[in-house]
C-alpha cells in the first residue's frame, strides 16, 4: 500500500509530501497523523532545521477528503487541528510548495505555514461555504491576519477561488514560479535559512508570530524573554569569529 505522506530529510531540510494525487491529495486521518509525526520529528531533531510541505501530482491539497467525511470522519487531531498542523504549527520555520489546488483545508495548512512559494497557476480558497460548511480549521481565523480585512471577509463569504498572482499582490505568498518549479524554489528559500544559526532562526520566527499579540507595554521584555539566550549562545560568537575572519560559521545550535 502507498503512503499517503511521504518524508524525505536531506542537508538539514525536511520535505514533507501529501501522496494522494488521485484525490488531489484530499486530506484523510490516517495522513494527518502522519504529518503530526513529521512534525514532532522536526523539531525534536537538531539535525533539521526547516521543513517543506508540498503535494504530489500537480496539486497541493484540495482540503478535507469528502467521503472520508460522509464516514463520519474528520482529519483533525486534537491539539493539533487540520492535517495536524493547523492548529499547532511547528516550532522550527515551515515552508509551504504549492501547486494546482489549495483549497478549503488545504488552503488552511498554508495560512499556518510561515512561508509560501507558488506556482502562477495555483489557485487558493475556502469554499466551505459552498459546501455548508465552515472553514473552521484557521481559515476564518488566519485569513484576517495575512490578507487585508475585506478581501479576506469576500473570500470567506463567496468561497470563491483565489488565483496565485494575486495572492502575491497582496503578500499572501514570497514567490510565484512557473508551474512544476514550486518545489525546487522552496529548497532554494529553504537552504538560504539553513546557512543561518538554527538558535537565531528559531527565536526569530517565534518573535514574529507571538508579537502579533503583544502590547506595546510588554513586547520589548517578551522579546528578550525568547532572545537572550541565543544573544548568549556559542553560536553568537561563532557567528561573530566567522564573519571577522571570512570563513562560514560552523553552528552547533547551542
Amino acid at each position: 500500500m502507498t503512503s499517503e505522506v511521504l518524508i524525505d530529510i536531506k542537508d538539514g531540510i525536511q520535505t514533507i509530501t501529501l501522496n494522494r494525487p488521485e484525490a488531489r491529495n484530499a486530506m484523510t486521518l490516517t495522513a494527518a497523523h502522519a504529518i503530526a509525526a513529521a512534525l514532532d520529528e522536526l523539531d525534536s531533531r537538531d539535525d533539521i532545521q526547516i521543513a517543506i510541505l508540498t503535494g504530489a501530482g500537480g496539486h497541493f491539497c484540495a482540503g478535507m477528503d469528502l467521503k472520508g467525511f460522509l464516514r463520519g470522519e474528520r482529519p483533525s487531531l486534537e491539539g493539533r487541528g487540520f492535517g495536524g498542523l493547523a492548529g499547532r504549527p511547528p516550532r522550527k520555520p515551515l515552508i509551504a510548495a504549492v501547486e494546482g489546488y489549495a483549497l478549503a483545508g488545504g488552503f488552511e495548512l498554508v495560512l499556518a505555514c510561515d512561508l509560501v512559494v507558488a506556482a502562477d497557476n495555483a489557485q487558493f480558497g475556502i469554499p466551505e461555504v459552498k459546501r455548508g460548511l465552515a472553514a473552521a480549521g484557521g481559515g476564518l481565523l488566519r485569513l484576517p491576519r495575512q490578507l487585508p480585512y475585506r478581501i479576506a471577509l469576500e473570500l470567506a463569504l463567496t468561497g470563491d477561488l483565489f488565483p496565485a498572482t494575486r495572492a502575491l499582490e497582496y503578500g499572501l505568498i514570497n514567490r510565484l514560479v512557473p508551474p512544476g518549479e514550486a518545489l525546487a524554489e522552496a529548497r532554494r528559500l529553504a537552504e538560504r535559512i539553513v546557512c543561518n544559526g538554527p538558535l537565531s532562526v528559531a527565536a526569530s520566527k517565534r518573535v514574529v508570530v507571538e508579537s502579533q499579540d503583544w502590547s506595546s507595554a510588554e513586547m520589548w521584555d517578551k522579546q528578550a524573554e525568547l532572545t537572550e539566550h541565543v544573544i548568549a549562545s556559542e553560536d553568537a560568537r561563532e557567528g561573530s569569529a566567522a564573519f571577522a575572519e571570512k570563513r562560514k560559521p560552523v553552528w552547533k545550535g547551542k
